[in-house]
């Protein structure tokens, strides 16, 4: 259950925004293709997704939530107020500069296959998205602190340790979800093996120990620590179910929160511990994280739906044929859809699926 970045407003465009450019890279792509036919069914399809969700739980959701848009070329846009805001993702290249070449450094690896697995998805080509959201609150919280718009270098190096974490999870979940593609290309374990793809995972995970620990602070450790922790639980979560369907939604949050959230809640709380010594900044920051990591997978179960494998870069609906029921799933349990399936086979394999 690998997460996309897709950037959320109150718009009608149903495609997700482009990948953002990592260093050195030329811009951003090009304007919007005009929409074809199969853009306008994709959309209606989204469309009626959306209003049956927020229809089931009117008080939770509004369907301005869920339209999003492309992101808009300039480094800044303007809102429906007028108002001018930076784009996120050019606020924080700004202090990433390098961020691939210096997690390479982190891999030392003498052993050319070890080194070629190690270093397979940091080729500058992800979207660095839970980086970009830790240099930011470092930023946010530095400028609360004391004014400064600096990124302190042991902050910097939380954004490299939580992308260092974030891609030994998905070597280590592409093992266990047998899958075969990720970011467009083959996944490690299509190419090594599963024996050895669990190795490198390891290995990133260890170096991304070592850089943590060459920080420093106990206390910084200590959180991110937490991380790993709640990824296996989290995983162990996902191979379970509740008999209950009134359990099945808060079970589906918790494993979404292990898997997804705490990365960037506990990152986003160790660089406010860093940059400012208040326990009430700490706490906002950690919240922050973990609701933008939550929405961040609840967003992407949707696209698992709504968008193809060419734009996801991954294997499209493969929750659904793992036997895992997601949010779009649960909504439609609660609901009675069908889903283009005979209602009384969907009720028979209600519990053959995994919360």
């Amino acid at each position: 259950m690998a997460s996309g970045g897709w950037p959320w407003r109150r718009c009608c465009s149903w495609r997700p925004a482009a990948r953002s450019p990592g260093p050195g890279s030329p811009g951003r792509a090009g304007p919007p293709r005009t929409p074809s036919a199969a853009d306008a069914g994709a959309q209606m399809s989204y469309f009626n997704l959306v209003k049956s969700l927020t229809s089931a739980f009117p008080h939770r959701y509004s369907m301005s939530r869920f339209h999003h848009t492309t992101l808009a070329v300039c480094c800044c846009s303007k809102t429906q107020s007028g108002e001018k805001y930076t784009d996120p993702f050019k606020l924080g290249w700004r202090h990433l500069n390098g961020l691939y070449e210096d997690i390479r450094k982190e891999l030392l690896i003498s052993t050319t296959e070890l080194k070629e697995m190690s270093e397979y998805y940091f080729d500058g080509k992800g979207k660095a998205f839970r980086p970009v959201i830790v240099v930011l609150m470092a930023r946010a919280c530095n400028i609360h602190h004391n004014n400064s718009r600096d990124v302190q270098a042991s902050q910097r190096s939380i954004a490299l340790i939580a992308e260092m974490i974030h891609t030994a999870s998905l070597v280590h979940d592409d093992v266990i979800d047998d899958a075969s593609s990720r970011r467009g290309k083959h996944t490690v374990n299509k190419i090594w093996g599963e024996q050895k793809a669990v190795l490198a995972g390891d290995l990133i995970l260890s170096a991304a120990s070592i850089a943590l620990a060459r920080i420093g602070n106990t206390t910084v450790i200590s959180i991110l620590t937490q991380v790993i922790e709640d990824l296996v639980r989290g995983e162990f979560l996902q191979l379970g179910s509740k008999e209950n369907e009134n359990e099945r939604f808060a079970h589906y949050l918790e494993k979404t929160f292990k898997k997804t959230a705490s990365l960037i809640a506990n990152s986003c709380k160790a660089v406010s511990v860093l940059g400012c010594p208040d326990p009430v900044v700490h706490e906002i920051a950690y919240q922050y994280g973990k609701n933008v990591g939550i929405a961040f997978q609840l967003i992407d179960d949707v696209l698992d739906f709504t968008s193809c494998s060419d734009q996801m870069g991954k294997p499209t609906s493969a929750d659904l044929k793992l036997g895992l029921a997601t949010g779009p799933v649960l909504f439609a349990c609660q609901q009675d859809w069908t889903w283009g399936v005979p209602q009384s086979p969907l009720k028979r394999h209600r519990k053959g699926l995994r919360a």
